[in-house]
């Protein structure tokens, strides 16, 4: 069972926070500019209240409610040590992979052989990726503002793409095309062989069916 707890927020109130008027819409045209050449025009919604405490993150209070902790039929490949969960469900992008620690870490507290064996992992993930016909670059970015389990993600850019460079990649998955069920899977096979050939198990749910 999940721990509830109740608790009163109220606006946080530090030198930072004190210069921000609420309720405004902010600037966006400064996102109409830079390399990736996106967006046309940005309308922001009005900037709402930072209160705290924040709320605890999915499994923050109670690890037995993490879902990165538990078998998931989305893991495409395992070691000892770390997981590649991909697959949910066909997007525009030819790839995108969630990369977590097989046991309940978060950046501040991993051990020195987890964290360690994380730079070689990328670097084969990032390769891996690249093998699926018509991609370019693995995009990596880390936020962790949903689950107390450190994660990162991985997506994969199209060759070609110049309006994807950069932290605008991730929100083109629901603007492109849809991929198709069969495509979506063919990626994940490319992907989940190239990370086994080097060590470890593809698809470890699969030999526990």
């Amino acid at each position: 069972m999940g721990m509830s707890v109740d608790f009163e927020q109220h606006p946080a109130d530090t030198p930072f926070h004190r210069r921000i008027v609420y309720g405004e819409r902010p600037d966006g045209s400064w996102m109409t500019h830079g390399p990736a050449n996106a967006y046309e025009s940005v309308v922001m919604r009005p900037l709402e209240p930072m209160l705290v405490p924040e709320k605890p993150r999915n499994g923050e209070l109670d690890p037995e409610n993490c879902g990165s902790c538990t078998p998931d039929e989305h893991t495409i490949w395992h070691d000892d040590l770390w997981q590649v969960r991909a697959g949910w469900e066909p997007g525009g992008l030819p790839f995108i992979g969630a990369i977590a620690p097989r046991r309940h870490w978060l950046l501040e507290d991993a051990p020195v052989e987890v964290l360690a064996a994380l730079g070689p992992l990328m670097q084969r993930i990032s390769e891996a990726v690249k093998k699926i016909p018509g991609v370019a670059r693995c995009h990596f970015s880390r936020f962790n503002d949903g689950s107390a389990h450190l994660h990162l993600w991985a997506f994969a850019r199209p060759a070609g793409m110049m309006q994807g460079r950069g932290a605008v990649l991730s929100y083109w998955d629901g603007m492109l095309p849809e991929m198709t069920v069969e495509m979506m899977n063919e990626f994940l096979e490319i992907v989940a062989a190239s990370l086994a050939a080097g060590g470890g198990t593809a698809f470890p749910e699969r030999s526990r069916a």
